[in-house]
């Protein structure tokens, strides 16, 4: 497989995780680089580690996930987006947010922007390709685009203000739609 191909691969996974990081740097009001490295080298992990294991793993597990996969997705979007809209309806308060980039919300939206590496992995061992290199790309591809959302995210944020952590609440609601309507389809 082209370096070229593993390129376009690894920003087509990349997507989600780029768009979840747009909205969490939109609403993270920290000046820290802290959440912008920990949500990407997360993010960047998982892609990495998830073609692995599908790798790993064949036909046999990729098989049993397939079936939900896009429900877990889902779910998992769903959940931490609506969290994100009703945030963005309430009064600011002088207690810190809960922040997206630390414990379980970080490892979901690190095993929902990274599902879909599973399954790329599994297609690259039934067509016989290795696996490190392409899973090395995906990683670095994926942190540098969760980097860029973040960023980008903090810039909208000083824009438009609240509204852009509802809006950003919307896209993960959105993406996890987009999800369960691509496994439809």
């Amino acid at each position: 497989m082209s370096l070229i191909t593993i390129f376009i691969i690894a920003i087509g996974l990349g997507i989600d995780a780029f768009s979840v990081a747009i909205g969490i740097g939109a609403t993270n009001n920290k000046k820290s680089w802290s959440p912008v490295l920990r949500l990407a080298t997360a993010f960047g992990l998982f892609q990495f580690v998830m073609p692995v294991i599908g790798w790993l793993a064949g036909k046999t597990v990729v098989d049993i996930i397939a079936g939900y996969d896009h429900w877990i997705a889902f779910a998992l979007l769903a959940l931490i987006g609506g969290k994100m809209i009703w945030e963005g309806f309430e009064k600011e308060s002088d207690e810190e947010k809960n922040d997206p980039t630390r414990g379980w919300p970080l490892l979901m939206l690190s095993i929902a922007t990274s599902i879909d590496a599973l399954a790329v992995g599994f297609s690259f061992s039934i067509l016989k390709n290795q696996i490190l290199l392409p899973a090395i790309i995906i990683g670095i591809v994926c942190f540098l685009m969760t980097v860029t959302g973040m960023i980008f995210g903090k810039v909208l944020a000083k824009i438009f203000g609240k509204k852009v952590e509802i809006f950003g609440g919307l896209v993960l609601i959105g993406i996890g739609i987009k999800i369960l309507i691509d496994h439809w389809v």
